[in-house]
């Protein structure tokens, strides 16, 4: 078999795991197995990095910090490389770059456009176990190094699966797999034994942390068989398949939240045609994900306020956008709200029962807890509310739907 395997920051956060893992990645190999593996920086040196930037610059260049950034991971593969190869294994060291990671030039949130992979599978024939620098690639015209975006190590993983026809990709992380909710909010969570794509897909979009969104829709698009399981101990993580006829009698597979919002509203928008559009693709323009709209026509029709939401992170490139896009149309101002939180119930099983965001809304009201926004799907429900009530939510509606039992 052909095995992908991925180890984010915290398996690999010190030279002691470091050695942990090349010794579950030896193991894997002398069981007769070709192995590629995938490394995050080690944990907290992203962030360092960052530190580093903002020491120097107030506002530093997106192609300077993609450069910078990817050193992280540059780092922990050789590393790992080398602890592979003191265990008498033969290993070599891989950039993005030299695996052939072309992307697109957006940097900090690049996309994969292909994989050549060459070099990996000349290794690979050669019994080379390739470990190769995640989050990491490069433009096709200059060679410009990109990142893939925070967690980008798990597209990583994904992309190089489905360009080696990989047999299995697994995503080594600090949990054991994929729970209905954050245990350290909801200690009686229960980890999920399979969960579809589709799930999977909503839960990391809407704030669990376990996979990267990307890497997920990537799986899903290419058929990679995934696996989310711990490094740290020895026990079956999470299955991640094709949604099957069983998983639809499951009401709701999980809740998921991200405190990662702002809300940001245009008040006294002219009420014309082509006003949203010009809006959100300035927006777009910028690069920034928005998530939930909602729009209010005033009584006399002739204005209207729009809402949307965007991550927290993406405020400083958005605060310059909103305000010239409001002199530009002559709208009233911009609200800006960091106080919110998004709160969420995910199942395939939503497809074929009603009354589901009826029973969410309500669990809410009896905790007194107010909704600001609402967006749905065919397989979730998801509610803007104030922060300061996330984890009573997420616990409340845990309960609500009865997602400790196994029989759930």
């Amino acid at each position: 078999m052909l095995i992908v395997q991925k180890y984010g920051g915290t398996s690999v956060a010190d030279i002691e795991r470091i050695k942990k893992v090349a010794e579950r990645v030896v193991n894997t190999a002398r069981n007769g197995n070709r192995v590629v593996v995938v490394v995050s920086a080690m944990a907290g040196e992203t962030d360092k990095l960052i530190e580093l930037a903002q020491q120097v610059s107030s506002n530093p260049d997106e192609r300077e910090m993609d450069l910078l950034l990817s050193t992280g991971e540059r780092i922990t593969s050789a590393l790992t490389a080398m602890a592979i190869q003191e265990l008498g294994h033969k290993a070599i060291a891989l950039t993005g770059r030299q695996v052939g990671i072309i992307t697109d030039t957006v940097h900090t949130k690049a996309k994969i456009a292909r994989i050549s992979g060459d070099k990996a599978k000349r290794a690979l024939d050669e019994g080379y176990i390739v470990v190769v620098a995640g989050f990491q690639g490069i433009t096709e015209d200059e060679g410009d190094v990109t990142t893939l975006g925070r967690g980008g190590s798990d597209l990583t993983a994904v992309a190089i699966a489905s360009a080696l026809d990989a047999d299995l990709c697994e995503i080594y992380t600090d949990v054991e797999g994929v729970y209905t909710t954050d245990p350290n909010i909801v200690p009686e969570a229960r980890k999920l034994e399979r969960i579809s794509y589709e799930e999977m897909l909503e839960l990391a979009s809407l704030g669990a942390k376990v996979l990267q969104t990307r890497s997920v829709e990537f799986a899903m698009k290419y058929n990679v068989p995934l696996v989310v399981r711990s490094s740290f101990v020895d026990a079956p993580g999470t299955l991640v398949v094709k949604e099957d006829s069983n998983m639809e009698q499951v009401l709701v597979s999980g809740v998921a939240y991200d405190k990662n919002q702002a809300k940001v509203t245009i008040l006294g928008v002219p009420d014309r045609p082509g006003i949203a559009g010009h809006l959100f693709k300035t927006i777009a323009d910028a690069s920034i994900v928005v998530d939930m709209i909602v729009q209010n026509i005033s009584s006399d029709g002739k204005s209207t306020d729009i809402s949307f939401t965007i991550p927290k992170t993406d405020l400083p490139k958005a605060r310059p956008l909103t305000d010239e896009i409001v002199n530009g149309l002559g709208a009233k101002g911009v609200s800006i709200d960091e106080n919110i939180a998004k709160v969420s119930i995910v199942g395939v099983g939503m497809k074929t029962h009603s009354g589901v965001a009826a029973k969410m809304f309500q669990t809410l009201a009896d905790q007194g807890i107010n909704i600001k926004m609402i967006s749905t799907s065919e397989i979730k429900v998801s509610c803007v509310i104030d922060s300061k009530y996330t984890e009573l939510a997420v616990r409340v509606l845990h309960d609500a739907f009865d997602l400790a039992s196994p029989s759930q």
